[in-house]
């Protein structure tokens, strides 16, 4: 009997609070899993940025990665790694640089889900080029946006096609709006959305693994106060549903952690944004449900190194199509897609391996919660963030919530299926 190490590797940029979160409670959960006549512990440590032979093997078993989205040596440090070492990594590098808004849009349209009406409009403005000029000329079809407008019904959002954390985006309630915000896009590609008026929640589900967690979601308030605290918002057929979209989102598209915000409208979910493959993770928004993200993401970490899961590296769409029927209902499609989705993430065998290994998390992670190492790290991202007179006050907000978290949401007091 041996031990065997397996190495997890925190591909970062600016995240602070969760990696230390994370850390700590590995650290104090300090495993020693058996299999197959061996003791698995786990080593977590900082992947670096620097040049990389393409031959050079991977330390890692599994990396949990914020970078790929926007930086390209990791992004291309990773897909060798993937390609070469069977590195298991979250998210698929290939899936996150290519599968923007707009794929995503076109894929869940397919799949039948009430994605609102949206159309792809060519920029206002062009890089210049040897071509441009004569390309545009034979086959730029002159369009009128006020047109698009009418066909459409206000209000509508306008915001680039591949999405880009709230950059660009516009409401939009009349003809004259429509006409100044298109001058005003410049060279971006825009999508052209119908509003969804009329519903009665916005939510926003986070999935990590099998695991979800739907928040009620307030989009126009400030940062660290659009995940609200709010219990109960949703009966357990709507949490179905979402649970359900956002599994079917992301194993489509090998998102391991992902983000899908949906509104429900005359008693059905209408998913609007859904392409988030690197979710905000930090306690200065999330605050109360920082804890459940941090225990989450152990969860699915510690679960696919110590199994050595292996990467899906291609994205097999057919299983999907083949379960939409034709006519299905919108809910019967979802709870079809769900099914696929939870077979290839695994969750069976996830739940009993969370059962039988990581039982004692719930209760390390809430000690830790309490800790003054958690205040720290917590102060830590205040202090990057806001300024100097109002450290102490943000600080002692999301402090408060999260101990309003340890007391509402006790340790075992929720199964992490239901959560």
């Amino acid at each position: 009997m041996a031990d065997v190490t397996r190495r997890i590797g925190l591909s970062l940029g600016a995240d602070m609070c969760w990696p230390i979160a994370y850390r700590e409670i590995m650290n104090a959960l300090d495993l020693a899993i058996p299999a197959n006549g061996d003791t698995i512990r786990f080593d977590v440590e900082d992947v670096m940025i620097e040049p990389f032979d393409l031959r050079q093997p991977t330390r890692y078993d599994l990396v949990i990665d914020r970078l790929t989205h926007w930086y390209d040596v990791t992004r291309e440090w990773i897909k060798k790694s993937v390609i070469l070492d069977d590195l298991y990594v979250f998210n698929n590098p290939w899936s996150v640089q290519s599968m923007e808004k707009q794929t995503t849009y076109c894929a869940m349209i397919r799949l039948g889900l009430p994605i609102p009406d949206t159309w792809l409009l060519p920029p206002k403005a062009y890089e210049d080029s040897s071509d441009l000029q004569i390309t545009l000329e034979r086959y730029a079809r002159m369009f009128d946006v006020g047109e698009l407008g009418d066909r459409l019904g206000y209000p509508l959002y306008m915001k680039p096609y591949d999405g880009g954390g709230w950059r660009g985006v516009s409401r939009i309630d009349d003809a004259e709006s429509l006409r100044a915000a298109y001058e005003e896009s410049g060279k971006y590609v825009m999508h052209l959305q119908q509003g969804v008026e009329g519903f009665d929640r916005f939510v926003r589900c986070v999935g990590l693994g099998p695991q979800t967690r739907s928040v009620l979601y307030d989009p126009t308030a400030p940062l660290h106060d659009r995940y609200t605290m709010a219990r109960d918002f949703v009966g357990a057929a709507d949490a179905q549903a979402l649970r359900d979209m956002t599994l079917t989102i992301n194993a489509f598209f090998g998102w391991d952690f992902n983000s899908c915000e949906a509104l429900r409208r005359g008693g059905r979910w209408v998913p609007i944004d859904f392409a988030n493959p690197c979710p905000d993770s930090q306690v200065t928004s999330l605050h109360y449900h920082f804890p459940w993200l941090i225990k989450a993401n152990i969860r699915w970490s510690v679960f696919c190194a110590a199994t050595l899961r292996k990467m899906p590296v291609g994205l097999d769409w057919g299983g999907f199509y083949e379960v939409c029927q034709p006519g299905m209902t919108v809910e019967e499609r979802v709870r079809a897609c769900g099914a696929v989705a939870k077979k290839r993430l695994e969750a069976e065998r996830f739940y009993e391996f969370c059962e039988r290994h990581l039982a004692h998390l719930d209760e390390v992670a809430d000690e830790f919660f309490g800790s003054p190492t958690a205040r720290d790290a917590i102060r830590q991202k205040v202090a990057a963030l806001y300024p100097e007179h109002e450290i102490e006050s943000f600080t002692e907000l999301f402090w408060d919530r999260i101990q309003r978290a340890r007391a509402e949401e006790p340790a075992g007091s929720l199964s992490i299926l239901a959560s």
